[in-house]
């Protein structure tokens, strides 16, 4: 958890690299890009629910980006660099 936001790897998780950020109900699938940075995956269903407010989604995002190194380092731990 990071700044009041909880992010997740799943085991079963799939390439691109990306994690789950959670607030409350809100969900967002957030992309660990090679440079470092982090993004909004552009899947259809990376915010859940969809009417989600647009400053719970960047309160994930901003997170994200703060604690990028740490969420590639939980990414590594479970999948490996090569991923």
């Amino acid at each position: 958890m990071f700044d009041g936001v909880r992010f997740a790897a799943f085991a079963a998780d799939h390439l691109p690299r990306h994690v789950h950020g959670f607030v409350a109900e809100i969900s967002v699938v957030v992309d660990l890009l090679p440079d470092g940075k982090v993004a909004k995956s552009a899947r259809r269903d990376a915010v859940r629910p969809a009417n989600a407010k647009r400053s719970d989604v960047r309160r994930i995002l901003d997170a994200a980006a703060a604690h990028a190194v740490e969420l590639n380092e939980l990414w590594e731990a479970m999948y490996g660099q090569a991923s």
